[in-house]
């Protein structure tokens, strides 16, 4: 069996009826059941019916696709052997963490919804934006965000998705004047985000301070399995080191890039990308298309993933 590494989706991933052909599953609907009665409401039915407003609200958001994530990594598990590390983007650390064996599950689909609900109260609604820079060096986006922050108005690199793709994050002004600066350098496409929270920048500290307090009272324990952290493109495994990471993440960037690379280097030789949607398998192919990518997201493509790791 080749040397793989699980990885798994971020916010966006979602949509109404994903997963609707896996739930006949027997260990899919227990998932599903867990994280019923962890937040006692029907994740499931909103999953499955929507409506897509309730489905896109940050709070439910995160819990549902976590829960996608853990349910798909459990069928893997009935099926293959572990993997040699794991990784999530963003929200997905949370998915990898529970993969580890790290915090239960009941106790993350309630930390991922509180996660939400921080985010979502960090920046008042409008004061916030986040845009997609296509085609310009990571050095001129980070140059280009310090030049237009003011003591007011302040942007940052947030996401380095891809060579070529990176997420900026911050007040709105300065978003929009950092995304009139990249039209002019050049940049392919410059792709403002529907999001109702600015991630992963420095804006997100009252969402960080409010996600430590709570880590407080729930047992994270060593990982089982190494988790590459969205904060420093390396894995930790010691609780302490892991409480640090999942701080740190809301005001940080996302280093998927080098997330990616450093799997690499640790003789990974395929990504498995666990849960709804394929958005990491599709930045894989764009960071090093030496590695092998499938997703799992019902029957047909765990069958798929088995074959790429067989």
């Amino acid at each position: 069996m080749k040397k793989y590494a699980a990885v798994f989706p971020g916010q966006g991933s979602q949509s109404v009826g994903m997963f609707a052909d896996f739930m006949d599953n027997e260990i899919v609907a227990k998932t599903y059941a867990e994280a019923n009665e962890a937040l006692g409401y029907d994740l499931k039915n909103i999953t499955l019916n929507g409506p897509e407003a309730e489905l896109n609200k940050t709070e439910v958001t995160q819990p549902a696709i976590l829960t996608a994530s853990v349910a798909a990594f459990r069928v893997l598990m009935s099926k293959a052997e572990k993997p040699a590390a794991l990784a999530g983007h963003s929200l997905g650390e949370y998915s990898a963490l529970v993969a580890a064996g790290a915090i239960d599950f009941k106790d993350a689909v309630k930390l991922v919804r509180l996660r939400g609900q921080a985010m979502q109260e960090a920046v008042p609604a409008g004061v916030g934006a986040m845009a997609a820079i296509l085609g310009l060096e990571d050095q001129v986006i980070i140059d280009t965000c310090k030049k237009v922050s003011d003591d007011k108005s302040k942007v940052w690199a947030a996401n380095f998705n891809t060579p070529g793709q990176v997420v900026i994050s911050g007040n709105k002004e300065a978003v929009d004047k950092a995304c009139s600066e990249f039209t002019t350098l050049g940049a392919k496409r410059v792709v403002p985000l529907a999001v109702s929270a600015p991630s992963h920048c420095p804006l997100m500290q009252p969402a960080a301070d409010r996600l430590e307090a709570a880590l407080k009272d729930i047992n994270v324990k060593d990982a089982q399995i190494p988790v590459y952290a969205n904060a420093y493109a390396k894995p930790v495994v010691k609780a302490a080191d892991i409480i640090d990471a999942l701080v740190k993440q809301l005001t940080q960037p996302v280093r998927w890039v080098e997330t990616v690379q450093a799997l690499k280097a640790e003789g990974v030789e395929s990504l498995i990308e666990v849960g709804p949607n394929k958005v990491l398998s599709g930045l894989a192919r764009r960071i090093d298309r030496s590695l092998g990518t499938a997703n799992v997201c019902n029957e047909a493509t765990l069958e798929k993933a088995l074959e790429e790791l067989a």
